[in-house]
């Protein structure tokens, strides 16, 4: 081979940097440096659980923080900003790093930062479970000063009653955390409402019994005549407490219950009883089970038992089909803020018929299987179309069999059902998938992938996990396309950005596709891990770098595809 032909000015070989400002991935490849912003969103999206296939978990994890920390230094307003928001949309499908990131905002040096991040602490832990895992995180960073306690107690005491109640009956414990160590932290003053200081009371041990009164009340007469031992009827607890406290009831007399007919009778109450809020033994019943659906059972639980409910046999018959269309219904699946990625994991569960652990077996449903792949969709909401003709490129090389935000589904399976959104949307798509050739750079491996949405879900995810998998080069795409004439308004490309392997760039063989096709076409890189650097040449306007696991993905893909962004 002429040494002198691998020397070029037009286009670079990815293991070296084409501009001064690219930056080496952990592949050994030169890709472009994230800026902070666009790093705290992949981390919060993305997570960095389970690391990458070249970095460790804990590298991974620490880079992030470094980031973190450095936004509650420079903007810490900001920061906390950007935490609520992508908290309250539901765009991340766990909630451990918005909570980590608002423990370190809680912690920082800045005063406003600090009381800006505890002020936001309702907004985005909004149950129990979320408030003591920001425990675990703060105590990480910072004691219990003043204005922590004070932005604890205030999650106390500023919710509304019957949602506090609510809370303190379903969360009772987690992660060795109880509501009685919080409170005794916490200490929060002025509780004036009767009703909140019996239900604070009744988190730290106290009973009902301040609230329960004699039915009959005993006239001087009578305890004259000696019956001051007489034993004075009770009134029912659920009568004898304040309306917002009457979950506490509910749960105590479920407790004390011990038959089907005396659970259903405390469900069929209707003030919300929940699974959780249920001794063991009741979760054996069937008749239990049907109370719940029928009261309205919150969508992620409802997902979540689902391998218990075919068991019991009640995904069949009338309760079956009611239990397809709450799983399938966009609006609930809104007001749950459930994340499609965590839809993407039940289904895939669900239609395996195995717990992920291996623990557990039933035969699922086809009804209740079609419901979650239905659902998956639904959890974008509506997409407009862009209607571009688009590509949709999915890196399924080696390092994308990699497991990604401490989810058990690999990246590769996640790009592919996100795929599945923007295929069902752009009416001018096609699908391929690319890998360098293990025979060199002469010979690359892109191909039309055979998945759509007549395929399900798991069905998609196992075939995605079975192709041939090579070395990384996100350039393959636009090469393939120039080379084979193929006419792209949009690239898409899904990766973790790993590239090495190529002997020229993407960005430059996106150049090289605009001069030789003719066509001002876009790209957009959509990350699926939470790594510094992106494909995406950030000088470009027409190149955009987005995280994969954020739910407005779709969106975000259709508006920039029509130039709205």
């Amino acid at each position: 081979m002429d040494i002198l032909k691998t020397v070029r000015l037009r286009w670079t070989p990815q293991f070296r940097a084409a501009r001064p400002e690219q930056i080496r991935n952990a592949a050994g490849g030169y890709t472009f440096a994230v800026d902070d912003w666009a790093r705290l969103r992949r981390f919060l999206t993305l997570g960095t659980d389970n690391g990458t296939f070249y970095t460790s978990d804990r590298e991974l994890t620490f880079d992030n923080v470094d980031v973190v920390l450095r936004l509650t230094a420079t903007d810490p307003i900001g920061l906390v900003e950007r935490i609520v928001e992508v908290s309250e949309a539901g765009r991340a499908p766990r909630q451990n790093p918005v909570l980590f990131a608002l423990a370190i905002a809680a912690s920082g040096d800045d005063v406003d930062g600090r009381r800006a991040a505890l002020a936001a602490l309702p907004r985005v832990a909004r149950t129990a479970t979320a408030l003591f895992l920001f425990a675990d995180y703060v105590e990480q960073f910072r004691g219990w000063g003043r204005t922590l306690r004070r932005g604890v107690g205030q999650w106390y005491t500023d919710m509304p009653v019957d949602r506090l109640a609510y809370q303190l009956v379903k969360y009772r414990q987690r992660g060795g955390w109880t509501h009685r160590d919080l409170l005794r932290l916490a200490s929060p003053s002025a509780v004036t409402d009767p009703a909140r200081r019996f239900a604070l009371n009744w988190a730290v041990g106290k009973g009902l019994n301040d609230y329960r009164e004699p039915a009959v009340r005993l006239t001087d007469v009578e305890l004259a005549a000696g019956q001051r031992s007489a034993v004075r009827p009770m009134l029912p607890r659920a009568e004898a407490v304040p309306d917002e406290l009457a979950i506490v009831a509910d749960f105590e007399d479920a407790q004390a219950a011990s038959t089907p007919q005396r659970w259903v009778e405390i469900i069929g109450r209707g003030h919300g009883l929940s699974w959780e809020m249920l001794p063991t033994a009741a979760l054996a019943e069937p008749a239990v089970w049907e109370a719940l659906i029928a009261g309205g059972m919150p969508q992620t639980a409802l997902m979540r038992q689902l391998p218990r409910l075919t068991k019991l046999g009640l995904l069949v018959g009338e309760v079956g089909h009611m239990v397809a269309e709450q799983l399938a219904d966009p609006r609930a699946l809104a007001r749950a803020r459930v994340h499609p990625v965590n839809v993407l994991v039940a289904q895939r569960t669900y239609a395996s018929g195995r717990g992920v652990q291996g623990a557990g077996r039933w035969v699922p449903v086809p009804r209740i299987a079609d419901a979650l792949d239905a659902a998956f969709y639904a959890a974008y909401g509506a997409v407009r179309p862009a209607h571009k003709r688009t590509l949709l490129a999915l890196d399924i090389s080696g390092s994308m069999a990699s497991f990604v935000s401490g989810l058990p589904v690999t990246c590769r399976e996640a790009s592919a059902a996100l795929a599945l959104v923007t295929a069902a949307t752009e009416p001018r798509h096609r699908i391929v998938g690319f890998t360098a050739g293990r025979g060199g750079f002469s010979n690359p491996a892109i191909r039309d992938l055979d998945i759509g949405r007549r395929r399900r879900l798991d069905d998609v995810c196992r075939y995605t996990a079975g192709l041939p998998m090579g070395a990384t080069d996100c350039a393959l795409p636009m090469v393939w396309a120039r080379e084979n004439r193929v006419e792209v308004d949009t690239f898409h490309i899904y990766t973790d950005n790993e590239t090495w392997y190529g002997s020229i760039h993407p960005h430059e063989a996106l150049n090289r596709y605009r001069q030789t096709m003719g066509i001002d076409a876009r790209l957009v890189v959509v990350a699926m891990t939470a790594t510094g650097h992106s494909i995406a040449d950030p000088d470009d306007p027409r190149q955009l770098d987005i995280s994969g696991f954020d739910s407005a993905v779709p969106t975000l893909l259709a508006d920039f595809s029509r130039g709205d962004i």
